[in-house]
Formats: C-alpha cells, sequence, structure tokens
C-alpha cells in the first residue's frame, strides 16, 4: 500500500524548480515593463531563492552561497539604477542577471540526479 504524499526526492526539489522558473521571467522582460518589473520579478526571485536556500544549505553550501550572492549583488545594482537608466547604465544589470542564472544553473546540475 502506498501512502498519499511521500515522495523520494528531497524537500529542495519543488524549491528549485520554482526558483528556475521565476529566474526564467528575467527573460521575458521588457523595455515596456521598466524598473518596476524588473524589481517585481527580482522580488519574487528572490522568496524563491530564500526558500531554496533554507532547504538546501546543508546539502550544497556553496551552491546555496553563489545563489545568494549573485541575487544579492543584482538587487544592489538594480537599486542604484535611476528612475530612466541608459542603456549603458543597464549594461551591469544583464551582467549580474547572468551571473545569477549562472548560479541557479550551477545548482540544477548539481541537484539533477537527486530531483530527477
Amino acid at each position: 500500500m502506498a501512502v498519499a504524499g511521500c515522495s523520494s526526492q528531497p524537500a529542495y526539489c519543488s524549491d528549485r524548480t520554482n526558483l528556475q522558473n521565476s529566474v526564467k521571467g528575467l527573460q521575458h522582460l521588457n523595455t515596456g515593463s521598466g524598473i518596476s518589473g524588473l524589481q517585481s520579478q527580482l522580488s519574487k526571485i528572490q522568496s524563491d531563492a530564500n526558500k531554496l536556500v533554507s532547504s538546501a544549505k546543508s546539502d550544497f553550501p556553496s551552491q546555496t552561497n553563489a545563489i545568494k550572492t549573485s541575487i544579492s549583488t543584482l538587487q544592489n545594482t538594480v537599486k542604484a539604477l535611476p528612475s530612466n537608466p541608459t542603456p549603458a547604465q543597464l549594461a551591469p544589470v544583464a551582467s549580474e542577471a547572468a551571473n545569477v542564472v549562472s548560479s541557479v544553473n550551477s545548482f540544477m546540475n548539481a541537484t539533477s540526479s537527486n530531483c530527477s
């Protein structure tokens, strides 16, 4: 007899999926979204990252630390933007966003065998 709700996957597997989906949302932002759209998406990413870090930091301390650091750096970069940034002022945001994607991908790779 199977017990409902039991899973052989670690608790962080659903958290990693949520974070991955939030990070993918960065790719769908456009200039019409403006800074507020970016800040809103970043807030969702931060929330999902906090859940993931809480559930996975003991098993994957270096990967979760990289996620926290990259998101914090991106947040600081976005906070420093003026209300109507120039393309040159936005360039560091793109670079920091790429770092977030990279750190999340690293975690996805490290946990792929546990969450498949």
